[in-house]
């Protein structure tokens, strides 16, 4: 009996001295965390000042579109190269815009790292020197994939499209990651057309940390799914990293900005001289454009809904208190109005009321675009550039 309970008294002994020695390894793993998470807020506190410093190199920014994307059918260094040349940079520097958004199509950059044998071998190189002279210039460089389809369907429907995109980003990035972390900054995607916000907060994520693994300096600039519209942005939460820069477009009311457009709204394609800001009168006679009742009633809208400046500030604030709420810097990186049918002066009154209501909250802008369908200059091939003052004006920029 003496022999049992001796041998109880060293099992409850030896078992006391396991849940002491657990207990104590419990109580260092909570100090251990209790320090860490802390140094963690701590280093995600320093990459959020870091953000918010540099965004102030994104005041005043333009779109250089239509160059190293959204022109499949020709990316040969003869387009590229009379499309936007040196002088066309240097003249951005000029007119007062501080950087410019870079859009790239991710199929002949993909064909030109992977040494595919086309006629785009030398993209990525040609992309180099359009980067290197944006820099030179003193201009800071948005780098967007800006994909179109079946790219982008693919990253929508496809774990391997994803797979394939965060591959890309992660050579994209070590690629450019020996250039100034202070003015070239990673855009994830343009409008990424993911109607699943859950699922692009995922993509994003995935491709966030890959441009972090190989670019631990570098800026990066998230967005919302779908048309990265306000409501987008409005569904995401901030990724963990915080030397990220948070993005949206403005195109609102679409009805005036995109009349005469053929790839919006089918019946937009008909409509012309659609006044902003509009009154009953003007709207009357820009009805009579449209005979469908449904298109109609889509037109009127604009009218009904009372789309002016205090309108727009309005829907500019609610971006602004999302930022506001996480602490998070902001930009929008797409806005402007169709220029073909479109009346100039309500065009140039449209410009001026979105860029002092993003300025009136402190962000950031980029017009789209430069010499485009939306743009600041007109250019033909082989004729000198011409520069709409009005437009430059409406920006709040010094002009040449």
């Amino acid at each position: 009996m003496l022999q049992s309970n001796s041998r109880l008294v060293i099992v409850a002994t030896v078992f006391h001295s396991v849940l002491k020695g657990f207990e104590v390894r419990y109580r260092l793993a909570l100090l251990l965390l209790a320090l860490a998470v802390p140094a963690a807020a701590q280093d995600r506190g320093a990459d959020m000042r870091t953000a918010f410093v540099r965004v102030q190199h994104l005041k005043h920014g333009i779109n250089a579109s239509e160059w190293f994307a959204q022109h499949a059918s020709d990316y040969s260094a003869a387009f590229t190269g009379r499309y936007t040349d040196e002088a066309d940079i240097a003249l951005m520097a000029k007119l007062g815009f501080d950087n410019v958004r870079l859009s790239i199509d991710p199929v002949p950059l993909e064909q030109s790292m992977n040494h595919w044998g086309s006629s785009n071998g030398d993209f990525l190189a040609r992309l180099d020197r359009a980067v290197d002279a944006m820099l030179a210039n003193g201009l800071a460089v948005q780098i967007d994939i800006h994909p179109e389809e079946p790219y982008k369907q693919a990253v929508k429907d496809d774990n391997e499209g994803v797979e394939r995109f965060v591959m890309l980003w992660r050579r994209l990035a070590a690629h450019y990651s020996n250039r100034d972390p202070e003015k070239v900054f990673f855009e994830v995607m343009n409008e990424p057309d993911v109607h699943d916000p859950y699922r692009w907060a995922g993509i994003q994520a995935a491709a966030a940390e890959a441009i972090r693994e190989v670019a631990p300096k570098h800026t990066i600039i998230a967005t919302g799914p779908n048309w990265s519209d306000i409501i987008d942005l409005l569904t995401q939460h901030p990724l963990p990293d915080g030397n990220v820069i948070y993005n949206f477009h403005f195109y609102e009311p679409n009805q005036f900005t995109h009349q005469g457009a053929s790839w919006s709204n089918p019946y937009l394609i008909y409509t012309h001289g659609i006044a902003y800001p509009a009154d009953e009168s003007s709207m009357n006679e820009v009805l009579k454009q449209v005979p469908d009742f449904a298109d109609r009633f889509a037109l009127e809208r604009y009218w009904l809904d009372h789309w002016d400046a205090h309108r727009i500030r309005l829907e500019i604030d609610a971006a602004a208190a999302w930022g506001k709420t996480y602490n998070v810097p902001l930009i929008c990186n797409e806005f402007g109005a169709y220029r073909r049918v479109t009346d100039p002066a309500s065009r140039m009154n449209w410009i001026h009321d979105v860029r002092t209501a993003l300025e009136a909250d402190s962000i950031g802008w980029t017009m789209w675009d430069y010499r485009g369908g939306f743009g600041v200059v007109w250019k033909e091939d082989g004729q000198p550039t011409k520069v709409d003052d009005k437009v430059v004006e409406a920006l709040g920029l010094k002009g040449r």
